[in-house]
């Protein structure tokens, strides 16, 4: 669904004129605001099948940090895998990281641990180790939220009957009057369709909603 197509969604149910665009007036964009609060909201409470896809870094010999190009500030990463030699990598802390390049002797070889290393131009940074000694191609397996709504044909990745009754919930609030429907029953009712959705979508990911122990 569109932005603009979400906008007269919410417009709609909160008896408001219908718009041609998501600027068309002060109003809408304050609508826009609020429909793109109600997606992070979304967007946070599922890691959601649209959202996911894999982010490759291809190695340079004797380089350990690398970028993960167009993630911002908005990824979770679900695995990696050196997919030059076949094996899934693991998770390291910084403090672990930090033994092996500046306490033990630093070494070269196919990476097989990666952890995080803040921002560069907005975009996370992740290092790598053993530093690699060669080419290699490394998949991130990442869910990315999605950048904020910004023009009329922006289509949303996520469920959008959520974001749309988690919107209308948000401008009730705002206004003060609701023509008859209480703010709490606007938010139960988008909880509802919220909960509704991460069912359809837990069911394309089973396994991730297994508690194993160890």
């Amino acid at each position: 669904m569109t932005y603009l197509n979400i906008m007269n969604n919410v417009l709609r149910r909160l008896r408001e004129e219908e718009v041609n665009s998501v600027n068309d007036s002060t109003y809408s964009k304050m609508v826009g605001d609020f429909i793109n609060d109600a997606k992070s909201i979304v967007e946070q409470a599922n890691d959601w099948s649209g959202l996911r896809k894999t982010l490759v870094i291809t190695t340079t010999a004797s380089d350990n940090l690398y970028t993960l190009v167009d993630s911002a500030n908005l990824v979770k990463v679900m695995s990696v895998i050196n997919d030059t030699q076949n094996c899934f990598m693991e998770y390291q802390t910084k403090d672990w990281f930090n033994d092996k390049l500046y306490i033990s002797d630093p070494v070269e070889g196919a990476p097989k641990y990666y952890t995080f290393n803040g921002l560069t131009n907005g975009d996370t940074q992740v290092l790598v180790n053993p530093t690699p000694d060669g080419v290699y191609s490394l998949r991130f397996n990442v869910v990315q939220r999605q950048d904020e709504l910004t023009l009329d044909s922006d289509t949303l990745l996520i469920p959008a009957q959520p974001v749309i009754h988690y919107a209308v919930a948000l401008l009730a609030r705002e206004r003060g009057e609701t023509g008859g429907t209480s703010t709490v029953e606007y938010f139960g009712i988008a909880d509802k369709y919220l909960s509704d959705a991460i069912a359809i979508d837990a069911a394309k990911h089973p396994e991730e909603m297994i508690f194993r122990t160890i």
